[in-house]
């Protein structure tokens, strides 16, 4: 469990820089320059993510389970997880209606999957997955768009087409994740 708390403090971590101390980051990238900047933050990010994996693989073994979730919770999740690849897609997709209107459907994107697996699994290992993912992108949301808002910030207007590209490959992807790989990398049939 140690190795999953400490990926999450360290991914998290790097990816709250901008939210916490976005002068330190400004100063960092001045100094540094950009591409060192990117290099250090993907390195942090990478050991972050693998101290995670591993944390969370052996947490499984010996699970503590702090609730049992409905069986039909895992419909909801696949339901909700859907509509979180959705607006992932949305985020590399140039002018959708949903960029526009929320302007970070990554984060928003998160926040949705890592709620939609609170919802369908109890284990503590979870709780603390999860969670700190959905505590993550709930502030990184609210602060990116407040930060948007004394910007100015706008974003392109959507059409029909950025629409419908999003909804394909939202739920192409989706199909691929829970149907394919999500049994091969998490070791869980997801559907």
């Amino acid at each position: 469990m140690i190795a999953l708390i400490l990926g999450l403090l360290i991914f998290l971590g790097v990816h709250s820089t901008r939210l916490v101390a976005d002068d330190w980051r400004t100063a960092q990238i001045a100094h540094r320059g950009e591409r060192p900047w990117k290099g250090l933050y993907a390195l942090a990010s990478l050991v972050g993510l693998v101290l995670i994996v591993w944390g969370f693989g052996q947490a499984r073994v010996d699970p503590i389970v702090i609730w049992n979730p409905p069986a039909g919770m895992r419909h909801v999740t696949a339901l909700l997880v859907l509509a979180a690849f959705v607006l992932i897609a949305a985020t590399y997709v140039p002018a959708n209606h949903i960029k526009a209107a929320v302007g970070h459907p990554m984060v928003l994107g998160v926040k949705l999957w890592a709620f939609a697996h609170l919802l369908s699994n109890g284990r503590l290992a979870d709780v603390l997955l999860f969670g700190a993912f959905l505590i993550w992108a709930a502030a990184s949301f609210a602060v990116s768009r407040r930060r948007d808002r004394l910007a100015g910030t706008m974003y392109p207007a959507g059409t029909v087409k950025g629409d419908v590209i999003v909804a394909v490959a939202g739920v192409a992807g989706w199909a691929l994740f829970a149907l394919y790989l999500h049994l091969w990398l998490i070791g869980v049939r997801a559907v």
